[in-house]
């Protein structure tokens, strides 16, 4: 039996718009393809000469998106064999060739038809900020060895820098805050907007030679050395940022020693002076030698003339006696009577907001157990215990933490007491600082925002919106294929069951 008037009349209707749908949704799909692939990526590398050792990050971004916020992410993170940089005086090539085993890792993860297109740099810190005030001919020798290692390899070597102080401070604090998206949001409303600054967050940082501390104020920063402004995202920012030089925590450690070294001079048969160390554990005993402890242009006395070559230390394991030994290492009398200083008569403005601790404010309270957002008391409860442990305990518990071991306690006082009593923190601002060595996926420190700053990176404007734009078109698209299937469908179910005059 044919078909209908009516039955013929939907189907044709029923052709065309599976027609007209399916060329439309693959027109739609070939969109989608074309903004869901991944791009093209670029890569960046980073090499960050600290004081005790020097570490590469290769960042990398899609390369149509260059412009757009949060689309950096860390690709890479190594550690060079051997010690910071500054310690080669004595072979200044070395200190380029201890770079090599990282580069390579680097070189291996990156293309290689894009190797000669990454940007590489290096940021020298604390180390070699204390090498060139105390020999700046040797800082120098080293600069160049690096460089010419660099300058070798297969990539786009920009420079190898002193970093200052108030930038390594500044560049973590954009670290943070592009990571975690609190210098650029996109809204509901598709439109970029800036998030309310106490969105913020505030850096705290601490390498082997000095730390730094970064924060937006609540009011004007009246002290212009401590100042680095920014126009980020259309957005301008005004950081307090302030660099510790000899604050950092293998130099703290050597001036603790230096200072509580009662040396006597070696008697007869005997070739080493005795101390004992509060901060070390009870039961602990080394021979160290002195000469090394007073080269550092940290430690302003020289050894004693008669005093032995070696040093036997013992561990006395009294917190108490320890914390009043490093807060000699302070002078908390220059800022008496005075609201918006910390030690050592710096300046610092009222703090605000939230902050992040890292590096070894981190690394320290990592091995504490103290990373979960403990109370002081807490805290300060946890360190003691620790302190007063005996040496023996401390061996059998932490195996696998030899090298730093009896260094834990001086250091997890000392960061009490610059955070309490250097900077001001409260038991009711303690809650606001949070522990922490990545941000996003991103091992959090300066190099990010330095990479960032000097390849232009962050605009000054907010970026234009034309991905989002085109996922708007491919949205509206679907929505009015779906509406123009609905009105033919409908139309022909309206004229199948229209009645006949």
């Amino acid at each position: 039996m044919g078909l209908s008037w009516k039955e013929g009349v939907l189907t044709i209707l029923l052709g065309a718009a599976a027609a007209s749908g399916l060329t439309t949704l693959i027109l739609f799909l070939v969109e989608a393809t074309s903004i869901l692939l991944p791009a093209d990526t670029k890569f960046g590398i980073v090499f960050d000469a600290g004081s005790s050792h020097t570490s590469l990050f290769v960042y990398k971004w899609p390369a149509d998106k260059e412009n757009n916020t949060g689309v950096v992410s860390q690709a890479l993170a190594c550690q060079a064999e051997g010690p910071g940089i500054s310690s080669y005086t004595s072979d200044p090539a070395l200190a380029g060739e201890s770079l090599r085993g990282c580069l390579e890792e680097a070189l291996a993860l990156i293309p290689e038809a894009q190797h000669r297109e990454t940007p590489t740099f290096l940021g020298a810190t604390a180390g070699m900020r204390l090498l060139s005030q105390k020999n700046s001919s040797q800082a120098e020798r080293i600069f160049a060895e690096v460089a010419r290692v660099l300058s070798q390899s297969p990539v786009d070597f920009r420079g190898a820098s002193l970093l200052a102080g108030l930038d390594e401070g500044a560049f973590a604090w954009i670290t943070i805050n592009y990571v975690l998206g609190s210098l650029l949001t996109y809204t509901f409303s598709g439109e970029w907007a800036r998030p309310p600054e106490a969105t913020l967050v505030g850096a705290l940082d601490m390498g082997g030679a000095s730390t730094q501390m970064s924060f937006v104020p609540g009011g004007p920063i009246l002290d212009a050395s401590t100042k680095a402004s920014f126009i980020l995202y259309g957005s301008s920012y005004s950081v307090y940022s302030h660099s510790y030089l000899c604050f950092g925590r293998d130099e703290v450690l050597n001036r603790l020693l230096a200072r509580l070294v009662q040396v006597r001079p070696a008697r007869a048969g005997r070739h080493s002076g005795l101390a004992r160390h509060p901060c070390y554990h009870s039961g602990y005993r080394a021979t160290v030698p002195l000469a090394p402890l007073f080269e550092s242009p940290c430690v302003h006395t020289s050894m004693p003339p008669g005093a032995a070559q070696n040093l036997t230390v013992e561990g006395a394991g009294n917190p108490g006696a320890c914390v009043s030994a490093i807060r000699e290492l302070f002078n908390f009398s220059s800022c008496e009577g005075q609201a918006d200083c910390t030690f050592d008569g710096v300046y610092q403005p009222l703090m605000q907001g939230r902050f992040y601790a890292f590096s070894n404010f981190y690394y320290t309270f990592h091995f504490l157990n103290l990373t979960s957002g403990q109370t002081l008391d807490t805290v300060n409860a946890t360190v003691w215990e620790f302190c007063q442990r005996p040496w023996k305990l401390v061996e059998v518990s932490y195996p696998e933490h030899a090298s730093w071991l009896r260094d834990y306690c001086a250091s997890g006082l000392y960061i009490l007491t610059l955070l309490l009593e250097g900077y001001g923190f409260s038991e009711e601002t303690w809650p606001s600082i949070e522990f922490r060595r990545q941000a996003g996926g991103t091992d959090i420190g300066w190099t990010l925002g330095y990479m960032l700053n000097l390849t232009n990176m962050i605009p000054a404007k907010a970026p234009a919106m034309k991905q989002a734009e085109n996922y708007g078109v491919w949205a509206a698209g679907i929505v009015l294929v779906g509406l123009t299937l609905g009105a033919i469908l409908g139309a022909a179910a309206v004229q199948l069951l229209w009645p006949r005059d």
